[in-house]
């Protein structure tokens, strides 16, 4: 029996999409996540670009991220230093059509849901009051994205050989 070949990425649009989101996920998460995990200190604005972009979104949406317990430092960790350079394989085999990637990604949208969608998210709104965003729509707005993308994701892999049929 032979396997079916890939369809090309322009019949894959969703491919596109995704290649697109994690591609900017990429770059989130050198800017966001890096640097609560190496411990610089945006909890006042910054000439920094960088900074006084972490330190706008922390105050405005999420206390936990401006004063990141050890916890939290580890989950931006893993952002950082294992999705990232995930981010970069998974654009390359999304474009490329590689369906070795397609347990990589269970697993790495098993662990978004877990960790953002259930602790983080659970911090957010059930945690303890110094730790709740006071602004629960601007939170939602910024970090719904990543947990539903990972989530569609999984639908999309969900399949052996996903790249051998439209989403």
């Amino acid at each position: 029996m032979t396997t079916p070949a890939n369809l090309p990425l322009r019949r894959r649009g969703v491919d596109v999409f995704f290649a697109v989101v994690f591609a900017a996920f990429t770059v989130t998460s050198v800017i966001s996540d890096l640097l609560p995990t190496v411990g610089v200190d945006f909890t006042h604005p910054s000439a920094n670009f960088f900074v006084n972009s972490n330190y706008w979104y922390a105050h405005d949406a999420d206390p936990l991220f401006m004063h990141p317990p050890s916890w939290m430092r580890i989950v931006t960790g893993l952002s950082a230093f294992v999705y990232m350079p995930f981010y970069v394989v998974l654009v390359y085999a999304l474009v490329t059509g590689r369906n070795w990637i397609q347990l990589p990604a269970v697993i790495y949208a098993t662990m978004i849901v877990t960790l953002t969608g259930v602790v983080v998210f659970g911090v957010e709104f059930f945690g303890e009051p110094e730790w709740r965003t006071q602004n629960p729509a601007k939170f939602l707005a910024f970090n719904l994205p990543y947990v539903l993308v990972p989530l569609v994701l999984l639908a999309r892999m969900r399949k052996p050989l996903p790249f051998t049929r439209r989403f």
